[in-house]
């Protein structure tokens, strides 16, 4: 019997790595971590029974939840309030813990405009009982994604309107300008709580009108200046 072993070889074969695509077919974008904010506009803080002076929280969703532009969201299991989230997304090209404004503002590599999915019922339950929420966040396809646009040198922006359709109905409607915490600021505030790094996506929050969507809807979501998202609710999985 043949004993040798190779103490670098991967025992079952790795995972597919997620990433996103650039934008004008200029390659893929590695996703490391998918970090979300919580509450970051204050009409929708408020709609949500927060105070909209709230610091901001985060959360995290797994990598291999991306669904890419285009694509089919299957109805997820357990739920019966999925909800969307339309929401500025940030990459970063570079990293580090406890970053300054500049280091932070210069980390990010492009823009893109993202839907958080939520199973708000789940997401209720487990607030009501005390207990972590990533249930309500963190499930497959729940990471929608446009390509990204790179920044090429632009600054952050710090306004600009932000919308969601569900076929073709305005559901949500606000501007960039109406963030609590810039850009600047959540990826300052990010970087005290985790060492960041290349590949990681941060979502930025979402503006007021979150609400339901069901099987066969089709959902647009947009930016000014970035490339449209838009995604159809699908059937759940068969076993």
């Amino acid at each position: 019997m043949n004993t040798t072993t190779d103490s670098t070889a991967f025992v079952i074969e790795p995972p597919p790595q997620a990433w996103v695509p650039v934008g004008h077919g200029n390659g893929r974008f590695p996703v490391r971590r998918i970090y979300c904010v919580g509450r970051n506009y204050a009409e929708h803080a408020r709609e949500m029974g927060g105070d909209d002076r709230d610091p901001p929280f985060f959360f995290q969703k797994p990598a291999d939840a991306i669904l890419h532009s285009g694509g089919v969201l299957p109805y997820p299991p357990l739920t019966e309030e999925l909800h969307h989230e339309v929401e500025l997304v940030l990459s970063l090209k570079a990293g580090g813990g406890g970053l300054s404004a500049d280091a932070a503002a210069n980390a990010v590599f492009g823009l893109a405009v993202g839907i958080d999915f939520t199973r708000r019922d789940l997401q209720a339950v487990a607030k009501k009982a005390g207990k972590p929420w990533e249930i309500g966040k963190a499930f497959d396809h729940s990471a929608a994604i446009a390509p990204l646009t790179p920044l090429g040198g632009e600054p952050l922006p710090t306004s600009g309107e932000i919308s969601l359709s569900v076929n073709g109905e305005v559901r949500q409607q606000g501007d960039l300008r109406d963030m609590v915490w810039g850009c600047v600021e959540v990826i300052q505030t990010l970087s005290k709580h985790y060492r960041l790094a290349p590949g990681d996506l941060i979502y930025t929050g979402t503006p007021a009108g979150v609400g339901p969507v069901v099987r066969g809807d089709r959902v647009s979501a947009n930016i000014a200046e970035l490339s449209e998202l838009s995604v159809t609710i699908g059937e759940p999985l068969s076993d």
